[in-house]
């Protein structure tokens, strides 16, 4: 999901910058009301770069990469994922890939926008957590997240071919089949934690506690 540099004009990046900075604020300004979010957020950031270095893999335009962006959401909650992108895309960019850096705001929008939006919609009316419902939440995530990189695209400097976007896009669906898999290891585990003091600072135990 990455876009690589060169591909967007500065004056759309200086947007993206703009939009960037309002979502990133708005979440840190949640966090600093509810301080008890600012650890999870620290783990989502780890969480988040682990996954992200893990596994990576150049596929036409753009890279497809392992998020694990369910597991974060549902284990931590939305405003710890959404600082989670933020910090550990500046790290990777940091420490791994300093020529990303430039693209930090446009790849945080093109991760947080479609979870905010997934927020907005099924993540409300999620009452119970099954292999089906994380699927769904993975399929409707997913699909924002290659919609996002398609609209970078067709906004770039350089014209993409349809088809090589759609490769892309198609390459998020092993993502789709095995990241369930991994968030129902990671609701487990938290329901096995959350008699434990710590863990409700640690994590949201909201949609742990409805796991079937």
């Amino acid at each position: 999901m990455h876009i690589e540099p060169g591909l967007l004009a500065p004056a759309k990046i200086a947007l993206a910058n703009a939009a960037a900075l309002g979502v990133v604020a708005a979440a840190a300004w949640a966090a600093l009301r509810r301080p008890a979010l600012l650890p999870r957020a620290l783990l989502a950031a780890a969480f988040f770069t682990l996954c992200m270095q893990a596994f990576h893999l150049r596929v036409g335009p753009s890279e497809l990469h392992f998020v694990g962006a369910m597991p974060m959401y549902l284990a931590l909650g939305l405003v710890p994922t959404l600082l989670g992108f933020a910090l550990g895309l500046a790290l990777q960019g940091l420490l791994f890939e300093p020529a990303d850096l430039v693209h930090l705001s446009v790849n945080t929008l093109s991760l947080a926008l479609p979870l905010i939006a997934l927020h907005a919609g099924l993540g409300r009316r999620l009452a119970r957590v099954n292999l089906r419902a994380v699927l769904q939440l993975d399929a409707a995530y997913y699909a924002g997240v290659t919609a996002m990189v398609g609209f970078w695209l067709s906004v770039g400097e350089m014209a993409t071919p349809l088809g090589a976007w759609v490769r892309f896009a198609a390459s998020y669906g092993a993502v789709v089949l095995l990241e369930p898999a991994i968030t129902l290891a990671v609701l487990l585990a938290v329901v096995r934690l959350r008699d434990r003091r710590w863990a409700a600072r640690c994590f949201d135990l909201r949609h742990a506690s409805t796991l079937r």
